[in-house]
């Protein structure tokens, strides 16, 4: 459906498609208005039509956003300043962890992806190893990250201001977001994925993995499927040791503290809050 510009005879007829108001929808639940290419990159796909949404649209700053939003306009303004200073931070991250041979990619995720980070926010980090390799890899970068002054987040941490956060690590053998994680939110969050390091195609494997998003965002992100995807050569036999015992030590520390986050030899996945039932409980109301 062609969108309806506001006029200074008829201010308030803006009609979006339907695709487009819901994804309106969506992004006003993190204060974030959409410009008119995003409206087009983050329509809505077939998984997210269910639901039927009525409502006003306004206009202005060259954002579209619900009627009586306004405010957020400003505050994505305010935002994109503030995200510019933590990527500086996060590519500054980037230059240790490509110290590290293991390290296939590194992404930032999270609010700060999209350039809608608060001033008070961490830094949010996405981090793909070599296979058989995660343990150890994720060992050294604190280690690294420590030896060149990196802020780190650490669990229960009140102060969360440009800290880096590691919350997502997973081995390139076992990249398919799978089961009951699949949905609206999770889609998003691997869609939003700006990557900072990419060696040998890893994020563009990691979409194609991962291609049900566009179930739900059919345009955020071109999905390119590898004409034949690389054998992940196994590390030698004495580096698998080390792995486990990698493994054994950080899953020993970590253990009493774990609630929902999931943790295996091939994953860490760090999120104590399930932000996807709360924004899937606001699309819902």
């Amino acid at each position: 459906m062609p969108i309806a510009y506001p006029t200074t005879k008829n201010p308030a007829r803006i009609l979006l498609a339907k695709e487009e108001l819901i994804s309106l929808f969506y992004h006003d639940i993190f204060e974030y208005p959409l410009g008119m290419g995003e409206l087009v990159k983050w329509s809505v796909g077939r998984k997210a039509l269910a639901n039927n949404y009525s409502t006003e649209v306004s206009a202005g700053s060259g954002l579209f956003y619900l009627r009586g939003r306004e405010g957020i306009v400003l505050k994505r303004l305010m935002r994109k300043r503030i995200s510019t200073r933590k990527l500086a931070i996060a590519k500054e991250a980037a230059k240790v962890f490509s110290l590290i041979p293991t390290v296939k990619l590194l992404g930032v995720t999270g609010a700060l992806s999209m350039d809608n980070a608060s001033d008070e926010s961490d830094i949010d980090l996405l981090v793909v190893t070599k296979k058989s390799t995660l343990w150890m890899t994720r060992f050294l970068a604190y280690f690294l990250l420590k030896v060149f002054h990196f802020a780190l987040r650490k669990p229960k941490d009140k102060v969360q201001k440009d800290k880096l956060c590691l919350n997502m690590w997973m081995d390139e053998s076992d990249l398919l977001w799978e089961g009951d994680g699949r949905n609206i939110y999770a889609a998003h969050e691997i869609a939003q994925v700006k990557p900072l390091i990419n060696k040998g195609g890893t994020y563009e494997l990691f979409v194609a993995k991962n291609n049900w998003i566009q179930d739900y965002w059919p345009n955020a992100v071109r999905v390119i499927k590898p004409t034949k995807e690389s054998k992940k050569k196994d590390i030698p036999s004495i580096f698998k040791f080390f792995e486990k015992i990698a493994f054994n030590m950080q899953y020993f520390y970590m253990r009493r503290k774990i609630t929902r986050e999931v943790v295996t030899p091939t994953r860490a996945l760090f999120h104590p809050v399930d932000w996807s039932e709360f924004v899937l409980q606001k699309l819902s109301t």
